[in-house]
């Protein structure tokens, strides 16, 4: 296990679950258009982000090479769901990240001279298929977008043969599918269990005294039997308590509690999303006197979990995370410049906006590097190729160009309503090593894949296909 200085050292040369954290003003829900002739001070004028030289900038770049590329425009799509009338607002960081993108590259020039138009799309969750079969008409490519329903709209995109440098995937022939990319891959072949690595070497007995909480949610319990899975792999043997949590809440948490300290359980961890009933569970279990630590997914590295720990009762709450945190901003550049460009246009900032800032970046150098000849079969090539990215500082490094996640992680804590890096000890490092990936049961896949690890479903004779040069 080794410590990788990329985030800190480097950076000083210079996250269905959706996570949030610190905001500004909700912005409107509508479907719009981004031409990035904003404002955004001292930081929309950078030529570089973090530590990657800017891939925008001027040019004389020509042509009508390829659908919503003209002699002066691209037009992309991006979105997410915050129009989704049971929880507004839903992923509303990752528009109005790209949406400050946009800003930032064009008030340089564009790419080689090609301004860069947006189509701003809300999915509002039941609706990914209908703006994907809008974006198909339109956009050059899909940029930084994050719909939870992905799954719906997948045979529509792949149709169409538009390619996309997703923010986020959800469904499993989404995350595997033709003519997509992301700046932090989350494939369903290979998992990135860098928390329950540095939860091994923080707590001596993790491997005999955890247990998993348990949900009704399909969602959830999908992510827990991966997990479980890769527990098993590494000689984690839950303890197997059998705490189920109805989805929709409990009338009372006490009983679970009580069972957990029957049990003996000393660390708990959770894939599933924090909510009124997580936190009435939690405060349960202090109520029962369990002497006992969470070690939970990303999706816990949130402003309302910060706000509801006024207590201290999560203070023993452990996530692991391949981002760096907000908290890190005055130590790693690109944290800093991503809040202050967000914030410059009253966005809202958090962990997924970080994620879609990433994917357009991702998008921009691929198409800066194609020039005057801006085709999606360009892009795609230029894409593959990229096997180590961290968006300029944001994360650790990631491969998009082979669909593989990163091999590092770092840990937070909380500690009433902060969070503070633990684990490496420098803030800013992350720890790495080949030991924080594992392979996963092809029985929770959820997709059926082909000698280059791409979905079948949808798969036709004619997607673009990465071209060696």
């Amino acid at each position: 296990m080794k410590v990788d200085k990329i985030g800190r050292l480097a950076a000083g040369a210079l996250a269905v679950a959706l996570v949030t954290a610190s905001c500004s003003s909700e912005r409107s829900g509508t479907d719009g258009v981004s031409e990035g002739s904003g404002s955004g001070g001292a930081a929309a004028s950078s030529k570089s982000f973090g530590t990657l030289p800017s891939p925008c900038g001027p040019g004389d770049a020509k042509g009508k090479t390829d659908q919503g590329v003209t002699d002066d425009a691209i037009t992309i799509g991006f979105g997410d769901d915050r129009g989704f009338t049971s929880a507004p607002g839903l992923s509303k960081e990752m528009g109005d990240a790209v949406a400050a993108m946009i800003d930032w590259c064009n008030q340089q020039g564009g790419i080689n001279g090609r301004k860069i138009k947006g189509n701003q799309y809300d999915a509002a969750y039941m609706q990914t298929a209908k703006v994907v079969q809008e974006s198909c008409k339109q956009d050059f490519m899909l940029v930084g977008q994050g719909f939870a329903m992905d799954e719906s709209a997948e045979q529509y995109r792949v149709k169409c043969k538009l390619p996309t440098v997703a923010g986020f995937t959800v469904g499993p022939n989404a995350a595997m599918g033709p003519m997509k990319y992301e700046a932090v891959p989350y494939p369903v072949d290979l998992l990135n269990i860098g928390g329950l690595r540095l939860a091994e070497k923080l707590f001596p007995d993790f491997k005999d005294k955890t247990d998993l909480l348990l949900s009704t949610s399909p969602a959830v319990t999908t992510g827990t039997n991966k997990i479980a899975s890769a527990m098993k792999g590494i000689g984690v043997k839950p303890m197997e308590c059998g705490v189920r949590l109805n989805d929709k809440g409990e009338s009372s948490y006490m009983p679970f509690a009580k069972k957990l300290k029957d049990c003996g359980v000393k660390y708990l961890w959770s894939n599933d999303s924090p909510d009124p009933g997580q936190f009435s569970l939690l405060e349960s279990i202090e109520r029962a006197g369990v002497d006992a630590k969470y070690v939970f997914e990303a999706t816990w590295y949130s402003q309302a979990v910060a706000k509801w720990n006024t207590s201290g009762t999560g203070d023993d709450l452990h996530v692991g995370m391949i981002f760096q945190p907000l908290e890190n901003a005055d130590k790693v550049p690109a944290v800093k410049q991503y809040m202050d460009l967000v914030e410059a246009k009253d966005g809202k900032v958090a962990l997924l906006g970080m994620q879609a800032t990433s994917a357009f970046l991702l998008w921009a150098q691929s198409a800066q590097k194609c020039g005057s000849d801006l085709t999606r079969q360009c892009v795609i090539n230029e894409l593959s190729k990229v096997h180590e990215w961290t968006g300029g500082g944001l994360h650790a490094p990631t491969d998009p160009g082979n669909n593989k996640p990163a091999s590092c992680s770092l840990m937070v804590k909380l500690n009433k309503t902060k969070y503070e890096q633990i684990l490496p000890k420098n803030v800013g490092e992350f720890e790495c090593g080949p030991e924080f990936v594992v392979k996963t049961d092809p029985k929770t896949w959820g997709a059926k894949l082909n000698d280059d690890r791409i979905s079948t479903k949808f798969l036709t004779d004619d997607v673009i296909k990465p071209q060696s040069s």
